[in-house]
């Protein structure tokens, strides 16, 4: 295969180029990312040399198309994503940029590149929310009702790779997935943030609505999951990818203060985000159904191994914790930018 990663340089992007070369040596890899403030090149530093890498934004529709036609690319799997909640409530434009008219773009260029598959990875989010007492899970059914502007970004995005199959035979499939966590995350997200705060005794700032739950999954087994789709899924087909794990932002914050051995003291309450959702759950029985996937790592381990990652690559994360553009306890004050 010769496969195209955009955003290969974030987390679940960087990730995943790990995976599939571990598991496809003799592939041909090529990272396409911007490096923006959360894109991280040292990242991809153990595979490097086995990968090519393209600094490009996918709003770049003449580099995007060389690409894919100088690097001969049959397969496109798209992370590239603004995708912080609370940068999308300050700065909502430049997520409309990048997940709707980046992705419409780096469509375009597939098909004018005769690309024979694109991979689209999305969120549970697009679904909206659930009440916190709700049994009611999220299918690939489900209608997408977006609350905040990253995910109605992402929902417009998803409806753009659909409009691309439907309209001029693209090959897509679209894969779904709740909350991931694990090594080379930004430490913007809860559970990087929180860890490296309690490392250095500062406070970890939990929203005011505290019970407030999200679906934990490792990013290895995302993985996974995405490699299954690309190898044995239906065209055309969405596939949702949950762990059925769900935790509060009370619960993480006290299993790190656990794990890192640092008092509860030093949780700290602040105001909701504007469009906070309550709750999201997904129901992956179609992916476990037809592709055998199993998430393969519990929380209890996974959530450990983090820990102890942040702490073994203090070099890593203290290089990239400044770059942050969003100070959650002042950011709702400041408005629109």
């Amino acid at each position: 295969m010769r496969l195209l990663v955009t955003g290969g340089a974030g987390f679940i992007g960087s990730n995943f180029v790990r995976h599939w070369l571990a598991g496809h040596p003799d592939d041909h890899v090529v990272v396409y990312d911007l490096l923006t403030y959360a894109g991280e090149r040292r990242s991809l530093e153990e595979v490097e040399d086995r990968i090519v890498f393209v600094l490009g934004d996918i709003c770049d529709a003449e580099l995007a198309e060389r690409t894919l036609r100088e690097e001969r690319i049959d397969t496109i799997v798209n992370f590239a994503a603004e995708s912080h909640n609370s940068l999308a409530v300050v700065d909502p434009g430049r997520f409309f940029r990048t997940n709707v008219i980046g992705t419409q773009t780096l469509l375009e260029a597939a098909r004018r590149a005769g690309t024979q598959r694109f991979h689209h990875v999305s969120t549970c989010e697009v679904y909206g929310d659930l009440a916190l007492d709700s049994r009611d899970v999220f299918t690939e059914e489900s209608p997408y009702r977006p609350r905040t502007p990253y995910n109605a970004s992402k929902a417009a995005a998803d409806h753009a790779v659909r409009a691309y199959q439907e309209t001029y035979g693209l090959p897509v499939t679209i894969s779904n997935c709740s909350n991931n966590y694990g090594p080379y995350q930004f430490p913007e997200k809860v559970i990087p943030l929180f860890v490296t705060n309690a490392l250095d005794d500062r406070p970890l700032s939990l929203y005011a609505s505290t019970a407030n739950k999200r679906e934990w999954l490792h990013v290895d087994d995302h993985c996974r999951a995405i490699e299954l789709v690309l190898e044995r899924g239906r065209i055309g087909e969405t596939y949702n990818v949950g762990s059925g794990v769900e935790k509060s932002i009370e619960e993480i914050a006290d299993a790190v203060l656990d794990l890192t051995g640092k008092p509860s003291s030093l949780k700290t309450i602040v105001p909701d985000r504007p469009g906070h959702d309550r709750r999201y759950l997904l129901d992956s029985s179609k992916l476990r159904r037809e592709l055998g996937w199993e998430p393969s790592i519990e929380f209890r381990d996974g959530i450990a191994a983090t820990v102890r990652w942040y702490g073994d690559h203090r070099e890593w994360w203290e290089a990239t914790k400044g770059r942050a553009p969003v100070e959650e306890s002042a950011a709702w004050a400041a408005g629109p930018t």
